[in-house]
């Protein structure tokens, strides 16, 4: 009898409003759930919701202050506030890059600006696509990761901004495999600083930018399958060797990739 009604309990009891799969620290994806038709803001700005209650959203590298997350469900106003936890940072050091690479010359600046715009246009789709929800494959099959997520880089002895990115190393040509489905939002071949480059769209703002490609099989459009080849590994714009940059944005917060290979 006690086996019956536990069961019954398990079995009628209510979806939570609000579930959240990920760690809230410093660089992390948060996957949440809750009920259909709920409003959902994160700190004071509403983001997307998808039918089944699927939404998501990243934690910047440096934040310190707790996030705020508001939702609106059949009327009524609920607040939850979450700690973010802090993480350590390595320092990583890079020798023998071309000194124009360290520092660009004034006549590549107008260049590196149009990259960036590119870059940062991508980046706010705000698109329904469901596939930021599902689970992510690495990009590569057999790697070594050379450069991790937030670490202060040091280029040629001088402190330059921190890495936002994994560093997968293989040997070049190393076919590279989309990590999850998504539609591509850039396809560029020479860089400045990325060299090939490409963007896929996730949806609700979650994106993945993949660096220094030395061929890419795919145009901005395309719709590709997780596992999908888009080209090969390669050390096109600022890199000393064969690698690929992996790059997970939410919107323009840049998030540690290893957070989505859950």
């Amino acid at each position: 009898m006690r086996k019956i009604i536990l069961i019954l309990i398990l079995f009628f009891k209510p979806v939570s409003a609000m579930e959240f799969e990920g760690k809230f620290i410093q660089g992390s994806f948060i996957l949440g759930k809750t009920k259909p038709n709920t409003k959902v803001e994160i700190d004071n700005k509403k983001i997307r919701v998808s039918k089944e209650g699927f939404f998501a959203f990243g934690i910047g590298r440096d934040r310190k202050n707790n996030i705020i997350i508001k939702y609106d469900y059949d009327g009524k106003k609920n607040i939850i506030e979450k700690k973010i936890l802090k993480r350590e940072y390595k320092i990583q050091r890079i020798d023998g890059l071309p000194s124009k690479q360290v520092t660009p010359p004034p006549e590549v600046f107008e260049r590196i600006k149009k990259d960036n715009k590119l870059i940062g246009t991508a980046r706010q789709i705000d698109s329904v696509l469901p596939f930021f929800k599902n689970k992510f494959i690495y990009p590569i099959d057999k790697y070594i990761i050379t450069g991790v997520y937030g670490s202060q880089r040091i280029l040629n002895g001088k402190p330059r901004r921190p890495h936002y990115g994994i560093d997968f190393h293989a040997a070049e040509g190393t076919p590279v495999k989309a990590m999850m489905d998504g539609v591509v939002t850039l396809s560029e071949k020479n860089m400045y600083f990325t060299g090939g480059t490409i963007i896929f769209d996730h949806g609700h703002g979650i994106s993945t930018l993949y660096m220094h490609m030395k061929d890419i099989d795919v145009k901005v459009g395309d719709k590709v399958k997780k596992g999908q080849i888009v080209g090969t590994l390669g050390m096109s714009g600022r890199a000393t060797g064969p690698h690929l940059d992996i790059r997970l944005n939410w919107f323009d917060v840049k998030l540690d990739p290893m957070t989505i290979l859950r």
